[in-house]
C-alpha cells in the first residue's frame, strides 16, 4: 500500500510503463468497499488530504481549491460524486493530482493502493446497465486479477462531461 503523506510520487516517467507492450499500468484506489483504477499516465502526483479552500456555489463535490507550486487546483471528492456515503478525512484518505489535457486537478480517494498492470486478456468490457449511480459511459472495463477486481474509469471521459463541466470534451 503507497503511504499517505506529503510526499509526490511521480509515475509519469516509470520504466516499466515505457517498457511494458502487452498491457496499461492503472492506479488503484478504493472509495468505500470497492477498489477502482485509472490509467497511471494521467496522474501527475499523489498527495495527502489537506484542507481546501471551498468556493461558493459549486456542485456538492467540488470540495474547493489548493495552491500547488503557483497552481490553482480544484479538488474534487469521488465518494460524494459517485453516491457512496459521507466521505470521512483521516491518515489514509489521499488527493490524486490528476493532469488531463493539460488541465490539473485532484480528485479526493479513501486510499491507495497500488500500481497494477492488467494485460488485455483481465480487462473485461462493463455491464451495459448499472443503474443511476454511476454512467458505464465513463467506464473503461473490469480489471480481473485471481479474486480481485478494479473498476476502470475512463478518467478522460468522466472529467470532459457535461455534468463535471470541467475539461471542453473536444480536447480529450
Amino acid at each position: 500500500m503507497l503511504e499517505s503523506s506529503t510526499t509526490t510520487l511521480d509515475y509519469r516517467n516509470s520504466e516499466t510503463t515505457a517498457v511494458q507492450g502487452s498491457g496499461k499500468e492503472f492506479l488503484s484506489f478504493t472509495l468505500g468497499e470497492e477498489e477502482y483504477g485509472i490509467d497511471i499516465l494521467k496522474v501527475q502526483e499523489i498527495r495527502g488530504y489537506e484542507t481546501v479552500t471551498r468556493i461558493a456555489n459549486v456542485p456538492e463535490f467540488v470540495k474547493g481549491v489548493v495552491n500547488l507550486r503557483g497552481i490553482i487546483v480544484p479538488i474534487l471528492d469521488m465518494r460524494i460524486k459517485f453516491n457512496l456515503g459521507e466521505p470521512t478525512y483521516d491518515a489514509l484518505t489521499v488527493v490524486i493530482i490528476l493532469n488531463i489535457s493539460n488541465r490539473i486537478m485532484g480528485i479526493v480517494v479513501d486510499s491507495v493502493t497500488d500500481v497494477t498492470m492488467l494485460s488485455h486478456d483481465q480487462i473485461k468490457p462493463p455491464p451495459e446497465k448499472l443503474g443511476s449511480a454511476f454512467n458505464a459511459d465513463y467506464l473503461m472495463g473490469l480489471g480481473v486479477i485471481d479474486e480481485r477486481m478494479l473498476i476502470l474509469i475512463d478518467i478522460d471521459k468522466l472529467m470532459s462531461s457535461d455534468e463535471m463541466g470541467l475539461i471542453d470534451s473536444s480536447l480529450v
